[in-house]
């Protein structure tokens, strides 16, 4: 599927899995330049392995590079079999696997996102067409047995994590003095006295997407703090639709149970009191969403073609909302 996002430079948070990784598969099939952020080197690694399509990224090998490498080319050790064009049925020339990396950073510090930011930029002719905000933590404790650490914890990674990285990456968002061509990824990004009317409307789009949950629009049981944090991103959406417009979209993808490692990681700490089976009885279409079919609406949202789309807040739930 085409999202038209070819050559079009993409920062995903989060990216080294669930929603964040289905998400940077999907851009980097469409052709666009793509970097997933995260703080473990081994996890990051593993994460490009799965992207560019190897048949055990388990067993991923990047020769010569410590797994505490600050970022990471999937060009860079994806060239054996298995891998990418070696033995994959999607592109993996290359060149196609220059277009992928993974950048180690700490998104709940602000010179985290700073870092992230001028990492990317430096491959990705000096500019930034599409932020996702993945990022995410979650967290089951009733109101009367949260600590200032669990509070922190989920504010940092959900809200500060999102809206640092946004601020980080305003300036390098902006469009204007580009040529259509630079802005499509071409030579003479760094050119001056070009007004940006010279750029076509797909060129110039950019766009922010922030990864909340049904949580942050209807609220949910157990999980006071995580329903704050995902209320806050979508109303920091909406803000900066309005304080960003007409430069930079910013739009808000809203998921319900998303079949994920995150999702494990809870159904393990509720220690058998319920299943993904039971999670998803409670949608109208009878299941929990697969990674992939998120990712799909980010991509199609980020696409040029939703270009008059800003300030949205889309539910991804399964008609959970919707029967209120």
């Amino acid at each position: 599927m085409e999202y038209g996002c070819k050559g079009k430079t993409v920062l995903i948070t989060g990216g080294t899995s669930g929603i964040g990784l289905a998400a940077a598969r999907a851009f980097w099939l469409d052709g666009a330049n793509v970097c997933i952020v995260g703080r473990d080197g081994v996890r990051g690694m593993k994460a490009l392995a799965e992207i560019a399509g190897c048949k055990d990224p388990e067993a991923a090998v990047f020769p010569g590079l410590p797994s505490g490498s600050d970022t990471v080319s999937a060009a860079d050790g994806l060239g054996t079999a298995g891998c990418g064009g070696s033995g994959s049925v999607i592109p993996g020339t290359a060149e196609d696997l220059a277009r992928l990396r993974y950048i180690r950073a700490d998104v709940t510090k602000p010179a985290g996102c700073r870092t992230a930011v001028a990492t990317a930029i430096c491959y990705g002719a000096g500019r930034i067409d599409i932020l996702v905000n993945s990022a995410g933590v979650y967290q089951e404790k009733r109101i009367e047995n949260i600590t200032v650490a669990d509070y922190n914890r989920i504010m940092d990674v959900n809200v500060k994590g999102t809206l640092f990285m946004i601020q980080a990456c305003q300036p390098f968002m902006l469009p204007y003095g580009e040529t259509e061509k630079a802005a499509a990824g071409g030579a003479g990004s760094g050119e001056q006295g070009v007004t940006g009317n010279t750029c076509s409307a797909a060129a110039r789009d950019r766009c922010i997407i922030n990864i909340a949950s049904d949580a942050g629009i209807g609220g949910n049981y157990g999980c006071p703090v995580y329903c704050a944090s995902k209320g806050a991103v979508v109303s920091l959406t909406k803000a900066l639709a309005l304080d960003l417009a007409p430069e930079i979209r910013v739009n808000c993808i809203c998921p319900g149970d998303v079949d994920t490692p995150l999702l494990a990681a809870q159904l393990e700490a509720a220690h058998g009191g319920y299943t993904k089976e039971d999670m998803g009885a409670s949608y109208p279409l009878g299941r929990i969403a697969a990674a992939g079919e998120v990712a799909h609406v980010i991509c199609s949202v980020a696409s040029p073609a939703n270009s008059f789309m800003t300030g949205a807040v889309i539910p991804v739930d399964g008609g959970l909302t919707a029967a209120g």
